[in-house]
């Protein structure tokens, strides 16, 4: 895709200086510019690149004063950063506007889908399933029977969707993703071995949920494992049976949440975070990376280490326990001296 300085200017409300018909077809860092690039500069730091830079176009403030003649068109606009973030959310949605029905695929009994849907080549739809508008499924994809997908959903190539799963609207569900896989029930028998618990509920996930890369969202025994609205996963995260996830919570990369834990609204969950299971965890809590969560959390707490402390107490713990082994050279001396 190609575009020209003017069509640029247009889409961001901006003022051309130099060439309006000049091309670009890619985006870069300032510092890495090349010829048909488009770039940008926002933070003073970077100003020197400005006259240096090779690429095309350059969005720049409109208060920018200029030190030294430039080779790139400039765009002129209000706010550098919010614009190139602007454009950018533009051009990822050109590129994304697929439709259409690629081939071979498989579409079972019963199932429909809606307007400017795309459906690419090897993916798996199965019964009854339906599918609403502008919806997009890339190539390898596994819908399973009975699910229920809304308008402006994404599934990416190689997710996994099982049966009874219900997505929102604009979800996003990246590769190799799994939605609604068996939890984790087994009991043992009088042998001591173990006896899979069929899992007949299925998981929710509300409008504008993002899941990433490779995470697992696991259905329910009973009932619903549910990812209220706005929530945004990470890559590879581990999401139990009859999980809660409250709206608008973040969680980072490699977090494990056991099953029937319940997640409030507005957290922000560090990578790595471990979380036990049947407990409560209040509205924006915030949690570092690594922390290892055994017990109910009230609203707004700041958790750390493992298992969790509160991050201040945390802070102040470890000084001491950095010095330790000087601690103890102290309380040894002590001891030796009142024996003497």
């Amino acid at each position: 895709m190609k575009f020209t300085a003017q069509q640029i200017a247009e889409i961001l409300e901006g003022e051309v200086e130099g060439n309006p018909l000049v091309e670009v077809s890619s985006l870069s860092k300032i510092e890495e510019g090349k010829k048909e690039s488009l770039t940008f500069l926002s933070n003073p730091k970077y100003e020197a690149y400005l006259y240096t830079t090779q690429a095309s176009i350059c969005i720049v403030n409109k208060s920018l004063e200029l030190q030294k003649p430039v080779s790139a068109t400039l765009i002129r606009v209000n706010d550098a950063y919010k614009a190139f973030t602007q454009l950018l959310t533009y051009y990822n949605e050109v590129k994304l506007s697929k439709s259409g029905i690629e081939q071979p695929h498989f579409i079972g009994e019963q199932s429909s889908y809606g307007e400017e849907v795309f459906i690419g080549a090897f993916s798996y739809i199965g019964n009854n399933v339906q599918i609403g508008d502008k919806v997009k499924i890339y190539p390898h994809a596994y819908i399973g029977d009975n699910v229920r997908i809304a308008d402006n959903s994404i599934v990416f190539a190689g997710a996994k969707i099982y049966s009874e799963s219900v997505i929102g609207e604009n979800c996003v569900i990246h590769g190799g993703a799994v939605i609604g896989s068996d939890g984790f029930g087994f009991a043992p028998d009088e042998k001591g071995e173990y006896q899979k618990i069929p899992q007949i509920g299925n998981v929710i996930l509300e409008d504008n949920v993002e899941v990433g890369a490779g995470t697992t969202i696991d259905r329910a025994t009973l009932g619903s494992t549910i990812i209220r609205k706005g929530v945004k996963l990470d890559n590879q995260i581990q999401i139990a049976h009859n999980v809660e996830i409250g709206e608008h919570t973040a969680v980072a990369a490699q977090t494990g949440i056991a099953g029937s834990t319940k997640i409030g609204k507005h957290c922000l969950i560090g990578g790595q975070v471990g979380i036990v299971g049947h407990i409560k965890i209040g509205d924006r809590v915030k949690v570092q990376a690594q922390t290892g969560i055994g017990r109910n959390v009230d609203d707004d707490e700041v958790l750390q280490g493992s298992p969790a402390l509160g991050y201040n107490d945390f802070n102040k713990s470890y000084v001491h326990f950095k010095n330790l082994p000087t601690t103890i050279k102290r309380i040894n001396k002590i001891e030796k001296k009142l024996k003497d």
